[in-house]
């Protein structure tokens, strides 16, 4: 019960997070400033080429150019943060990899060591330094709490950091879009949480009431206004409306938008790929898994057998749909080795691509290997699992018919 309260607690405070934030000149001593860098646009135009090569995962060119900020704005959170997020996106297709850990944590550290020297010797500026600071301590709570990691006292530690600095930018009125991104996410799942555990609700007691529509509303309009959050504010959308909402339309929307702007981004590909499987669109499906497992083969950076097993999973729906059964059970193995190779042998990716093995062996007249592919299924499922009861019905309704 523990560790269930620490990733509730997260999802309201590590998730308190607000993107990446860029920068101009030196800190003046104007007493009337809360904001020194988000509305400047030649700032912007500066960081419009570099952002887009983040999310397009052309992560030197991208990291040129904030190397660049970080010679300029060496006084400022800004550089450090996106050299952070660069090694952000590195983790995200893959988040059992953990070699990119320590060069994310080192840049999120520096963010907070420059963010609080700004907090602290330049009042006027304290607001921005202030989100900088929450947005670093979010990030970090989010890593050290996902299920490779389980720093749950680490998490727990950045999460309450992020909330600190956070809350305070909040008497500020009328600030940029961006700023909006934290308190739409804390609006959003302080109210999540507790439809969705409410033996959980006594640790929210002590917590800001949220406000799950005007989330959702804050979201869109940092999705829309937005320049530098733009893009985290929509993929966090994208996945609450898909996953929480039942809204895959608009979540569909979102994904073709984020799959056709920034084509070589592995995680915007595989959930524009899992869109078009869910909605039944098939046809359109086909090319864009093709596609994933052709980067993959290429070696293109990011593309790896996370995205492996999604493709290859609804391209064996696909055919098996069609009746092609000698094609689906390539995909269906291919989705095994791909499972096998990151440890992922117990998701329902491997589980049914077994079950489906079995169905195509049975429909092949072959039972004894159709038992196998059940039988396997059993031992690598728990007993309440769904695959689990699939495989004990169809093993079942074969011995029967012997």
């Amino acid at each position: 019960m523990e560790c269930s309260v620490f990733k509730i607690f997260l999802l309201v405070v590590v998730l308190l997070l607000v993107a990446d934030i860029p920068g101009q000149a030196q800190p003046s001593t104007r007493k009337d400033t809360t904001i020194i860098l988000l509305s400047n646009v030649g700032v912007q135009l500066e960081c419009t080429q570099a952002l887009n090569d983040l999310y397009n995962f052309k992560f030197p060119q991208a990291e040129f150019q904030f190397q660049y900020l970080r010679a300029r704005y060496r006084w400022h959170p800004l550089p450090y943060f996106l050299m952070g997020l660069i090694e952000w996106w590195k983790i995200m297709p893959n988040t059992k990899d953990t070699s990119h850990d320590e060069k994310f944590l080192a840049y999120m550290d520096s963010t907070i060591e420059v963010g609080e020297k700004l907090y602290d010797d330049y009042p006027a500026y304290k607001t921005e330094a202030a989100f900088f600071l929450a947005a670093a301590y979010g990030f970090k709570g989010r890593l050290y709490s996902d299920e490779e990691r389980k720093n749950w006292r680490k998490a727990a530690s950045a999460g309450k950091s992020a909330l600190n600095y956070l809350e305070e930018g909040k008497e500020q009125e009328n600030l940029s879009p961006e700023l909006l991104f934290g308190d739409a996410l804390y609006n959003y799942f302080s109210v999540w949480v507790p439809e969705n555990y409410p033996a959980l609700r006594p640790v929210l007691w002590f917590f800001r009431k949220g406000d799950k529509a005007l989330g959702l509303k804050q979201l869109k309009e940092v999705s829309y206004n937005a320049f530098y959050t733009r893009t985290e504010a929509m993929v966090w959308l994208m996945r609450i409306l898909n996953s929480y909402e039942k809204d895959q339309q608009q979540a569909f929307q979102i994904s073709e938008y984020l799959f056709q702007t920034y084509p070589d981004n592995p995680y915007f590909h595989r959930y524009y790929a899992r869109m078009l499987y869910s909605l039944g669109r098939y046809m359109e499906a086909e090319p864009v898994c093709k596609n994933i497992l052709a980067k993959i083969d290429s070696g293109q950076v990011g593309y790896e057998a996370t995205s492996g097993r999604y493709a290859s999973f609804f391209l064996g729906q696909i055919y098996e749909a069609r009746r092609k059964l000698d094609d689906a059970k390539k995909q269906y193995e291919l989705c095994m080795k791909f499972a096998e190779q990151i440890g992922a042998t117990e998701s329902g990716y491997y589980l049914y691509s077994m079950i489906a093995l079995g169905e195509i062996a049975e429909k092949q007249g072959h039972k004894a290997e159709a038992k196998t592919w059940f039988k396997a299924v059993q031992k690598k499922a728990g007993r309440k699992d769904e695959a689990y009861k699939d495989a004990k019905w169809r093993l079942k309704r074969l011995e029967k018919g012997d």
